[in-house]
């Protein structure tokens, strides 16, 4: 991607801007966990238990939720006008691997993403919009830098 393509920056390039997320959890002997994020309550347990989403469709909801912050800025930055995005996600983890064996990775193969964005934009500034979200994006640059791969597919839907 050329340097060209790139959306400015919305903040000083020169001073740091430093954010502490901060989350607290309580686990009672389970595979149950009760987190509070600021004023929310988030619950994680295992499938069979089936009293919250398991940590791992909660990195793909963090995923999607990550696409829709990014995707709204950067159209904000371009004046880019969307009316919705509808987002899938699925992800291929081996669960030998949070099972203790040795050699299998215990996180995410691979993410397939699905990005609906219901616009009337051009092609061209649609695909200049997801060439910036896909380099701001934190959560999926998090899973790449992890060597997840992670494959998208993009779509421009009309309103």
């Amino acid at each position: 991607m050329s340097n060209t393509d790139l959306l400015p920056p919305s903040v000083d390039p020169n001073t740091k801007a430093l954010g502490i997320r901060r989350v607290s959890a309580r686990n009672e002997a389970s595979t149950r966990s009760v987190m509070m994020v600021r004023d929310h309550i988030v619950v994680t347990d295992e499938k069979e238990s089936n009293t919250g989403v398991t940590p791992l469709e909660m990195t793909l909801s963090s995923l999607l939720g990550c696409e829709g912050v990014i995707i709204n800025r950067c159209a904000e930055a371009m004046q880019f006008s969307y009316t919705a995005v509808d987002m899938e996600a699925d992800g291929e983890v081996d669960q030998r691997g949070s099972r203790g064996v040795q050699g299998v990775r215990p996180y995410f193969n691979w993410v397939k993403l699905r990005i609906r964005v219901h616009t009337d934009e051009t092609q061209d500034r649609f695909d200049r919009l997801t060439r910036n979200v896909e380099y701001r994006c934190p959560v999926m640059n998090l899973f790449k830098s992890a060597d997840v791969d992670v494959q998208i597919i993009w779509e421009r839907v009309q309103p």
